[in-house]
């Protein structure tokens, strides 16, 4: 089991890699890991990710009251609540403001267009939320017809949010959204968006079934099981490198 300073110090880390990725800008996004089921480390308001601190990261109950900590949460914390009160199995959630994928909402575009393998074995469709005022309950309330089936979330007007048993992989998901919708942007200025086949899909289907990959999964209507934490991590890590490999490109 990680300690407390760890925790605190790979929230850090998640924070200053969305800053550099400009998955963020000045105060935006929040970070929140589940310690136990009333108990949750998070992010402060008002302070950029890219200069988080462990000392900075502070402790809320699981109605986002704080426990501990010099700082405040954030107003956001709702929504992670909403999440960890529907998803026993979620370990973290990350909310951020990715450009591409926040302006596919903003244009209107849904990204449920299945175009890479890892994106299709990994998330599936991304549900675009309907748009809520931030800090209100309005924003949980839009992600509740969701929650049960996905990892991630477009949120109206207003960003992303990811979800995984651990914080590497509600990380991961965060990336993997954002370069799904960089691709198919690519795609759509050069004319054309052609999905995988189905056939291929059902393939697809069936290697996720086999490599038991964790989280919810929207699925392609071929019934496949969902898969939870305890699953085969180093296989998501190798598809992940490879995705966060060519964002770096």
């Amino acid at each position: 089991m990680k300690s407390a300073y760890e925790i605190k110090k790979e929230i850090c880390e998640v924070g200053h890699a969305l800053y550099h990725l400009g998955f963020v800008a000045a105060n935006d996004g929040n970070i929140s890991v589940k310690v136990s089921e009333n108990e949750y480390y998070c992010t402060p308001t008002g302070v950029s990710k890219g200069a988080l601190t462990p000392d900075m990261i502070i402790k809320v109950d699981k109605n986002g009251n704080k426990i501990e900590g010099k700082l405040n949460p954030s107003s956001e914390i709702k929504m992670h609540m909403r999440v960890y009160q529907k998803r026993p199995d979620v370990g973290a959630v990350v909310h951020a403001h990715p450009p591409i994928a926040t302006a596919f909402t903003i244009a209107g575009i849904d990204l449920d267009q299945y175009i890479l393998p890892e994106a299709v074995l990994t998330i599936g469709e991304v549900p675009t939320c309907a748009y809520g005022t931030p800090s209100t309950m309005e924003i949980p309330d839009s992600l509740e017809p969701y929650i049960e089936n996905h990892d991630a979330f477009l949120l109206q007007n207003h960003g992303a949010l990811t979800v995984g048993f651990n914080l590497q992989k509600a990380m991961f998901v965060m990336e993997e959204v954002e370069f799904n919708a960089k691709i198919c942007k690519y795609a759509m200025e050069l004319g054309a968006v052609h999905e995988i086949p189905n056939d291929q899909l059902k393939k697809l289907m069936d290697l996720r079934k086999k490599m038991n990959l964790p989280g919810r999964h929207p699925g392609i209507d071929y019934g496949e099981p969902e898969c939870k934490g305890g699953a085969n991590e180093e296989l998501v890590a190798e598809i992940t490198r490879r995705v966060i490999a060519a964002l770096g490109k």
